[in-house]
């Protein structure tokens, strides 16, 4: 096996969420940062904080999940997208659909776990079923692409430009689309919904909006410089729950205890602010509460978009 070749099949081993649907939670090491009990709500609009700052990352490489290539599955065209001042170009799946003379509300779909699969894109028939285009994007530094993973920040971006890019695909229609995401792309659901006003509604399932709480379980996927408190606040919906810029659905399983407390506080300090925001719980937990959970953001999507 050649240099390249072994580097190659270390990297694809360095996973730890992968899976059906993205992330399962596992235990990890505890942290050397400390964790608030509850972070503070910060007054600056996200998206005004986002221009302003830049994440320092301490370690630069690629996003921590064993991964598969990416090949577009069979009822889905392979497309690609660029992000990071035009110098990222990232790959996505987007439905097959035909063209009509009314244009098609659309869904942007962020996966659960740091690399795409199939498993995860097998879930997506539900909204194609309902009437969405649907389009699911790789991010910086998965599945073998170019890019440095940053952990909930950088990746933001790369979500900003695949929307731009589903909004100016031929028969989408601009003003109706939605997001949605499972696990990490939950909460990149969040953040991104924080951030621009070009969704109807977000749907985040799973997500955690406590990076603190997150990277205290993952201490590993820490790239940044986590002697910066704001590090961590630019990565936690908790902190800015006051940008949400469309309306939001926080759903998760009823065995996943340990998001009970903070979607209930992201909720009040949200509503606090005339957010319409809702929470509810389907049963189940991490995985098995996804095909009920969204057929959930469905219902929601068709309501806000009544």
């Amino acid at each position: 096996m050649s240099s390249l070749e072994q580097n190659s099949f270390f990297r694809q081993r360095r996973a730890v969420l992968a899976g059906l649907a993205g992330a399962l939670i596992l235990p990890r090491m505890a942290a050397a940062f400390d964790v608030p009990d509850e972070p503070r709500l910060a007054k600056h609009d996200y998206a005004k904080v986002r221009h302003h700052f830049r994440t320092k990352l301490l370690q630069k490489g690629p996003a921590p999940d064993k991964y598969e290539p990416l090949n577009a599955p069979a009822d889905a065209d392979k497309i690609f997208y660029r992000s990071g001042y035009g110098e990222l170009e990232l790959a996505a799946w987007v439905s097959k659909y035909k063209r009509e003379r009314a244009a098609k509300p659309a869904v942007l779909f962020l996966h659960g776990g740091n690399a795409m699969g199939i498993g995860h894109w097998q879930l997506m028939k539900p909204y194609m079923d309902a009437g969405y285009v649907v389009m699911m994007p790789s991010l910086r530094g998965e599945n073998g692409q170019m890019g440095n993973f940053s952990g909930f920040y950088d990746e933001v971006d790369d979500v900003l430009a695949a929307t731009e890019r589903l909004a100016h695909l031929p028969g989408v229609d601009p003003e109706r689309l939605f997001i949605a995401g499972h696990s990490i792309g939950g909460t990149l659901t969040m953040l991104t919904a924080m951030t621009t006003h070009k969704f109807r509604a977000a749907a985040p399932i799973s997500g955690n909006p406590n990076a603190f709480r997150f990277f205290s379980r993952y201490p590993q996927d820490i790239r940044f410089d986590d002697s910066n408190e704001h590090e961590f606040e630019v990565r936690s919906a908790l902190c800015y729950a006051q940008s949400f810029k469309c309306p939001v659905r926080v759903v998760h399983g009823t065995e996943e205890p340990h998001f009970n407390d903070r979607a209930d506080l992201l909720a009040r300090r949200a509503r606090a602010a005339g957010i319409h925001i809702e929470t509810e719980t389907v049963a189940g937990n991490h995985t098995s509460a996804l095909p009920a959970e969204i057929e959930q953001s469905i219902r929601f999507f068709h309501g806000v978009a009544a």
